[in-house]
């Protein structure tokens, strides 16, 4: 069975991931999977599209696979790896793509959802950002994606603490768009905006993504010495120790011993 499914109905390309029984992890597979989907909706004129998932214990999607972190002292976020090519897809793609949560969301799960254009949850959903419970250093077009969302207050809180924050904190500060409860999730999804993204011209809705997709960059210019300290600060943590012991304990199913200090990048 492939680990993506998509349907059309009445204009609306429905893309689930259907992995559950590995919590939908965004392999390689997976992330090719759910881009081939999105270029399917867009050729095949649809209006929107809805990522939802087959959700297994509670959990819509556990983030990154973690069996693919690459260990050879390569950029596990580099710009050509899969889950990095599919947020810029998610943002690409001309026509707007929801969000339909009904579990936990983990790390580049969450990065995934924001790249969405919108996000409908049920209550019990929760997200989190984890890469410092692992040793991963993000890369700086995440950062200031979530910057740009969330504020840089919630964006530190979320990084640093690596918790998951409920539905209703979520809606607070701007990282979904609409809570309601599990029952109901379908209906609010249909009657609150497909609905209206139906009746909407997709033109003029496809040149405002791109609009919004551009603004947003706008504001992301640094300067080519800033860009290099980022590199820099990054090779030094997906290049050491703690980033190895990350890794290996998620596998020995082990708290972490984290060895690393913060004058190590100095």
């Amino acid at each position: 069975m492939p680990l993506v499914n998509k349907i059309i109905k009445d204009r609306i390309c429905f893309v689930t991931m259907q992995n559950g029984k590995h919590y939908n992890c965004l392999s390689e597979e997976m992330c090719e999977g759910i881009a081939e989907a999105l270029l399917f909706a867009y050729n095949s004129e649809c209006v929107g599209i809805v990522l939802q998932a087959e959700v297994n214990k509670g959990v819509w999607s556990a983030g990154h696979d973690m069996h693919e972190l690459p260990q050879d002292g390569s950029d596990p976020l580099a710009f050509e790896v899969p889950m990095e090519r599919l947020l810029r897809d998610v943002q690409d793609v001309p026509i707007p793509v929801i969000a339909c949560v009904d579990g936990t969301v983990w790390g580049g799960a969450c990065d995934l959802c924001l790249s969405c254009d919108m996000i409908v949850s049920s209550k019990n959903a929760t997200f989190a950002i984890t890469p410092a419970k692992i040793g991963i250093p993000y890369n700086a077009s995440g950062l200031l994606h979530f910057i740009n969302q969330l504020g840089m207050n919630k964006a530190r809180e979320m990084f640093f603490l690596g918790m998951p924050i409920e539905a209703e904190d979520a809606l607070n500060v701007g990282l979904i768009n609409r809570v309601t409860e599990k029952d109901e999730l379908d209906e609010v999804l249909e009657e609150q905006f497909l609905k209206p993204l139906r009746r909407n011209s997709v033109l003029s809705i496809s040149a405002i993504k791109r609009q919004f997709r551009i603004l947003s960059r706008a504001s992301t210019v640094i300067s080519a010495e800033s860009f290099e300290r980022i590199n820099a600060y990054r090779h030094k943590v997906y290049g050491g120790e703690d980033y190895k012991e990350g890794i290996n304990s998620f596998f020995e199913k082990r708290e972490p011993k984290y060895k690393g200090k913060a004058s190590d990048l100095d």
